[in-house]
């Protein structure tokens, strides 16, 4: 069996699978690089293709013995218009252009647009963007069976290409036929996360987590300018959420997009909540060795934020540089976490704790290991609650999560500087003590005669409240 690997960083990497990285090798050499948690994305391939993908991923947890995340990315309604004679046409920038029910092929005056739902939602005036935000329309003319609008900015358009509707909220669920086959798919093969595409609602996440029924993490990707117009319900109602700025960045100005991405981090900061920042960090990775400066500086930034996680998309899925791209992600973010400016920063956004006993304990032993340079903090925990909560203060020292669930370990992959650990259960405080100072010492967090600072729930074994905390010398 290989050793155990110990990351030296705190933000977690999460590396999407595709046609460039899914192989037994290939996904060790991504694990080995520095990705945590792996995105299985169900807007390509097929189930036959995602459950080897999984068991991919179990095996290579087996060789390294370390808990490994499975993110699955559900697609959400992908909305697009029908196709042309001849597969493709040009619009003129000032010319009209209509969108209807109509099936047949379309040409430089009309397409078919086979969803009504936007057609009945449309107003004068409203906005609608073709393939990913490129050509923009005006709606001048609203009928039952079509829109009459005029070309803003024209260009090419071809068959099937995306429409985005960022001035409306569509009557639309979030989970269409497929994505629930899906999400059926993805909870039998017991994934952690469920990536929940195009929300608009609060109510989306809880239809989403009605049928997970806590088989699996619902994370949110805030990717509609509506979900914005209802961050605080849609928060309350996800266990994670992801900053999805391709979708974003089409319906919301450039200019707003990184305003959003704070905004969004901080409201899931200030709950406790785990917050992955995705699409196009490296982008120009796809096919070149090295990233643009820019890039280098965007994840940088996240970093700088505090976000729990950091993403690849098609730098992992499809590049001709995945490995490269996991390993200059990891270059990055341990680069900036040994920067004062970044210590300094992610301690002024630190947000108040809770009244409850469990805030207090993890802000205390937060305290406490600095007080005493404490080198690692050791939270037990049934759910990942306990772990979640002192992460949430950002400690200088690293976190040991120790968790009898496997289940908890990998869902634990994503938490910023939470190193997790599958162990038998423990009964008393004592026993957790030495347990922490074995273990701690074992995967390389501590010498003999260092301090740890342990946290638990008692009475052991039942989830609840973090109410117990002990100082160890090891």
């Amino acid at each position: 069996m290989a050793s155990r690997l110990r990351r030296h960083r705190r933000t977690k990497i999460i590396a999407t699978l595709g046609p460039a990285s899914a192989t037994p090798d290939m996904l060790a050499q991504l694990f080995e690089a520095g990705a945590d948690v792996f995105r299985l994305n169900f807007s390509h391939g097929t189930h036959e293709d995602h459950l080897s993908r999984i068991e991919m991923i179990r095996a290579l947890e087996r060789k390294f013995d370390r808990p490994i995340g499975i993110l699955a990315d559900i697609q959400g309604p992908k909305l697009r218009v029908g196709q042309f004679r001849g597969g493709r046409i040009q619009l003129q920038t000032g010319a009209e252009f209509q969108l209807d029910l109509n099936p047949a092929p379309g040409d430089t005056r009309r397409v078919n647009l086979p969803h009504p739902e936007i057609i009945e939602a449309a107003s004068i005036g409203a906005t609608l963007l073709l393939d990913d935000g490129k050509l923009r329309l005006r709606v001048l003319r609203k009928r039952d069976d079509h829109l009459l609008t005029e070309i803003v900015n024209g260009g090419p358009l071809s068959d099937r290409k995306g429409v985005n509707v960022p001035d409306v909220v569509l009557p639309i669920p979030a989970l269409t036929r497929k994505d629930r086959i899906d999400l059926a798919f993805a909870l039998e093969h017991g994934v952690e996360y469920i990536g929940l595409s195009f929300v608009q609602r609060a109510e989306d996440v809880l239809e989403a987590r009605e049928i997970a029924a806590g088989r699996a993490l619902i994370m949110t990707k805030m990717e509609k300018p509506q979900a914005l117009d209802n961050l605080d319900a849609i928060m309350d109602a996800s266990d994670a959420v992801m900053v999805a700025r391709g979708d974003l960045g089409v319906e919301l100005p450039p200019e707003e997009v990184p305003i959003a991405q704070k905004r969004i981090i901080r409201a899931a900061q200030s709950r406790g909540l785990p917050v992955v920042v995705a699409t196009q960090m490296l982008e120009s990775m796809i096919s070149a060795p090295a990233p643009t400066r820019a890039e280098a500086s965007d994840v940088a930034t996240a970093v700088f934020d505090g976000a729990d996680a950091v993403m690849l998309s098609a730098e992992s899925a499809a590049g001709q540089y995945p490995r490269e791209a996991v390993n200059m992600m990891d270059r990055i973010i341990a680069r900036v976490e040994r920067d004062e400016d970044w210590r300094r920063g992610i301690d002024a956004k630190r947000p108040a704790p809770e009244a409850s006993s469990a805030d207090a304990i993890a802000q205390a032993a937060d305290q406490v290991a600095r007080t005493i340079g404490a080198s690692a903090i050791v939270a037990f925990t049934n759910s990942g609650a306990s772990a979640l909560r002192v992460a949430r203060e950002r400690p200088n020292c690293p976190v040991i999560g120790l968790t009898p669930s496997i289940d908890t370990a990998r869902r634990m992959a994503v938490v910023w500087g939470v190193h997790a650990l599958v162990t038998d259960e423990v009964f008393s405080m004592s026993e957790a003590v030495n347990l922490s100072a074995k273990l701690a010492r074992q995967e390389g967090f501590v010498q003999a005669g260092e301090e740890i600072v342990v946290v638990a729930g008692v009475p052991f074994g039942q989830s609840g409240s973090t109410n117990a905390l002990r100082v160890a010398k090891v």
